[in-house]
């Protein structure tokens, strides 16, 4: 009899095998039932068996309900983002552009779907996935692997005895299908919980959960688009390993280039392997071809289980696209070209106007609902007064709705000039629901908050009204908290908007201070204030929530000034004064002259700051925080730091680095007087450069003259002795 190590091995292979049958093949061979069958004996035997456990294990789809802290991973090559296009003349420049590049030599495209989700990058060694990295900022990603092997389609283990290299990464798109998307909103309807707005908005929320079970629960898929490996593939036996067919449009490659090399046939080796390929690629050597293939997926793409939002072509040969070579943001070699937003009629019925937790009053139309972009719609933003006007917008018009992007609902425009007849006795004449004010019939902004009632604001150069009650209206309370506890604030880690939400609704808080009066059962201090217990009767959530809570009473002085949340002092500007000042009385003493001293602060700031703390509200909440021992000056260790060496020299940072992150030096260099500016220019000092800088801007600071500076350079400068 096969011992229990044995089965454990043979049924985690059998379970991956059916999984892809299940979720990429679409095509079962043994029941549901059968499956679960197997799936808990493999439980059982895990249970007993500790010893053995995988992270790679079919058991593991579950995810788990403990939180999960995401690790920043530096990217081993940047993922860049395509060059996009909305008009076949830039697709022919395009084409024409590499033609050009290659002298004319022959090429081929290669045409895929552009799936809209969250681009992934999954890291395999010796056939098991041991990496899985979100895009980030092209640079460094998220860590999400635990989140990643939850979607069933991603294989956590390739088949054995395949021709797969030891170690590669392959990249692809993480979504949510149609079919997912509409099953979590309705539970969310359910619930009362705010809905997502499009799936690539659902993708992403649900990858970035700190729980993998939820993750687990909501059905997320994977379609991989590029294999990256160290060295040209072996050609596959003829006759297998080919995508398959799946529209009149596709075809396979020429003989006479099959194997290594080629981006389509490294697609064709990842199928085989077992990971889900788009069935919907071509390789085409004509432009007329691209375009057939453009407008054949530009209805087509309607019918599909997941949401696309245009066509990426590509250069097949790797050797070509290596010619081709990269810009600073994207390769020469693709281009995406997206398709129209698509557009549907039906009748407004009434107007609100939603004020967002930034104090931004939106107006939103409620219309018949319309199938748009494969969901159906009935609401649409109509942005700011400004837009409103220009469409004159009656009740009962017959209007234009588009998704722009393919994500987020509008109304473009009347759908005709006359749209009295589309008026019923179901239309209501006057309608003052969450703010609409109609004037026979006609549309117009609110001059009031539809929530609080306060006068509505307009700052210049903004295109939105606002309320300015941010102590007193409910959505700014909470867009403070939520501002108060992010990572670039407080980095209360921990709690998220719907526990901020769920916390506020029964009361616990009333503002960010708050927070550092929950605790994990009642206690009073010696002044007898009470403090407030959490509601999730004990446990590791709740200890996190807490210790998180606590470690941000060590977060410095600069940190917790931007986290008050002062109107237009952001991240730079809060830096900005608390390096100016040291101190948070200084700051809330200083004067308006003073304040405009001060580089990189003008008027609407200094303004600002003085209108903040000119609020006893405000002034009290400071000192709560100020009770509760967060940090309200500089650190002696900050202010030792600092040095005049960069005073009056404007910095660039490029490339990828060892000894600290790129927010570390941005943060070095304006301790030492220097400014931090993105791109390089004549005014331009010196260039930070780490491994892998970028080749355009390396070569525009060696035309200009620019000082490049390694690290060790950089280091080395900061840390000697001032001169004389």
């Amino acid at each position: 009899m096969m011992d229990e190590k044995a089965r454990i091995l043979q049924l985690r292979d059998e379970l991956h095998k059916h999984n892809y049958r299940y979720y990429v093949e679409n095509n079962p061979v043994i029941s549901d039932q059968e499956f679960d069958f197997l799936m808990h004996e493999l439980q059982d035997l895990e249970a007993k068996h500790p010893e053995l456990f995988d992270p790679n294990s079919p058991t593991q789809r579950v995810g788990s309900d403990l939180n999960n802290e995401f690790e920043t991973v530096v990217h081993s090559r940047p993922m860049l983002s395509l060059g996009n296009t909305y008009n076949r003349e830039e697709v022919a420049d395009f084409w024409q552009r590499v033609s050009e590049g290659l002298m004319g030599a022959p090429f081929q495209i290669c045409c895929e779907l552009k799936f809209d989700g969250l681009s992934i990058s999954l890291h395999y060694e010796d056939g098991r996935l041991v990496r899985a990295v979100t895009r980030g900022d092209g640079i460094q990603g998220d860590d999400v692997t635990a989140n990643v092997r939850t979607i069933r389609s991603i294989p956590l283990q390739l088949p054995p005895g395949g021709d797969w290299p030891r170690q590669f990464e392959i990249r692809g798109e993480v979504l949510m299908p149609w079919k997912s998307f509409d099953r979590l909103n309705k539970e969310r309807e359910e619930a009362d919980e705010p809905l997502f707005a499009n799936p690539r908005n659902a993708a992403s929320g649900t990858l970035k959960s700190k729980n993998s079970s939820t993750v687990a629960q909501r059905g997320l898929d994977a379609y991989l688009y590029e294999l990256r490996v160290d060295s040209p593939l072996p050609a596959p036996p003829l006759g297998e390993g080919h995508i398959p067919a799946a529209s009149p449009l596709q075809s396979t490659p020429p003989k006479g280039e099959r194997g290594g090399g080629f981006h389509y046939q490294n697609l064709e080796a990842a199928a085989r392997w077992g990971f889900q390929v788009s069935k919907h690629m071509k390789l085409v050597d004509k432009l007329e071809d691209v375009f057939a293939y453009i407008d054949y997926w530009d209805k087509e793409r309607r019918n599909l289980p997941v949401a696309t939002d245009g066509v990426v072509l590509k250069v097949n040969s790797l050797a070509q696209q290596k010619s081709l070579g990269m810009t600073a943001k994207s390769p020469r070699w693709a281009i995406a070209y997206k398709f129209q937003a698509e557009q549907a009629e039906t009748t407004l019925r009434q107007v609100v106007f939603q004020v967002g937790r930034t104090g931004a009053v939106t107006p939103v139309a409620n219309m018949d609902p319309v199938q748009l972009a494969g969901t159906q719609v009935r609401r649409a933003t109509l942005h700011n007064a400004d837009v409103l006007a220009s469409l004159d917008l009656h009740i009962g018009d017959r209007v234009l709705v588009e998704k722009g992007g393919e994500i987020i609902p509008k109304v473009v425009g009347k759908a005709e000039a006359d749209n009295s007849k589309f008026l019923d006795a179901s239309t209501p004449r006057r309608d003052c629901s969450r703010g609409t004010k109609i004037q026979n019939s006609k549309i117009e902004f609110v001059e009031d908050c539809p929530v609080c009632g306060s006068k509505l604001v307009r700052y210049e150069g903004e295109a939105a009204h606002y309320c300015p009650n941010d102590t007193g209206c409910p959505p700014l309370i909470l867009g403070r908290i939520e501002h108060f506890i992010s990572r670039k604030a407080m980095n209360i880690t921990s709690l998220g908007p719907e526990t901020v939400d769920d916390y506020y609704r029964r009361g616990l808080i009333h503002d960010a201070a708050d927070l550092y009066e929950l605790t994990a059962s009642p206690k009073s201090s010696p002044e007898g204030k009470d403090f407030k217990p959490l509601p999730l009767g004990g446990g590791l959530v709740e200890a996190k929530i807490l210790a998180s809570i606590e470690d941000s009473k060590r977060v410095p002085f600069e940190r917790v000034l931007f986290a008050i949340g002062i109107r237009f002092v952001g991240e730079i500007a809060a830096k900005t004064l608390a390096r100016y000042y040291g101190s948070m009385d200084k700051v809330m003493e200083a004067s308006k002259e003073s304040l405009m001293q001060i580089n990189g602060i003008g008027e609407v700031i200094a303004d600002s700051v003085i209108q903040y703390f000119a609020n006893p509200v405000n002034r009290a909440f400071v000192e709560r925080l100020r009770s509760y021992g967060l940090q309200m000056e500089l650190g002696e260790q900050q202010k030792q730091a600092q040095s005049d060496k960069l005073a009056g020299q404007s910095v660039v940072i490029s490339g990828v680095f060892q000894h600290h992150s790129r927010d570390e030096y941005k943060a070095l260099i304006e301790q030492h007087g220097g400014k931090n500016v993105g791109s390089i220019s004549n005014k331009t000092s010196f260039v930070l450069a780490g491994e892998n800088m970028g080749p355009a801007k390396l070569e525009k600071a060696r035309k200009l003259g620019i000082r490049i500076m390694s690290e060790d350079e950089f280091l080395s400068f900061i840390a000697s002795p001032a001169s004389d």
